[in-house]
């Protein structure tokens, strides 16, 4: 599925068009180059899980942040990550056992992000289309149906 995200106003709705969707154990993996709005589609699904006033910080220095929802979220940036098991090390299957995780640059997770999570994932790929950019969404586990409900 691609959805049109012509401003940054787009992306954050389309962060609050997920957030009811989400379950513990689910991970949304975040894909794009700097500045795409990977940060802004977390704070406003963080935002919808919270409150609106939520402060919502990018955790690039601290790799991540816990929020406390229903369902729980941690929102973790890997971009800083050095090699894939450091993802254990900050905590990334503990958040899933007791939430649900926003990562940021998964791809430092190495060539099969999936042996890190678990089985229920959306992924978003963010890039530039025209003036704006563009979400490429995919699946796996539960989210292979739930793609269709996400109402944007």
């Amino acid at each position: 599925m691609k959805i049109e995200l012509p401003d940054a106003e787009a992306t954050t709705r389309l962060g609050h068009a997920i957030a009811p969707l989400l379950a513990p154990g689910d991970s949304l993996l975040l894909y794009g180059p700097l500045g795409m709005g990977k940060s802004t589609l977390a704070r406003g699904l963080i935002r919808a899980l919270t409150t609106p006033d939520e402060d919502v910080p990018s955790p690039t220095f601290t790799l991540l942040q816990f929020y406390e929802s229903d369902p729980p979220v941690a929102h973790f940036d890997l971009y800083r990550l050095t090699r894939p098991e450091e993802a254990f090390e900050i905590g990334l299957d503990e958040a899933l056992d007791e939430g649900c995780a926003v990562i940021e640059w998964p791809e430092r997770l190495g060539e099969a992000p999936e042996r890190f999570l678990g089985p229920d994932r959306l992924a978003i790929e963010i890039s530039e289309h025209g003036d704006g950019r563009v979400a490429t969404v995919s699946g796996a586990g539960r989210w292979e149906d739930l793609i269709d409900h996400v109402r944007f």
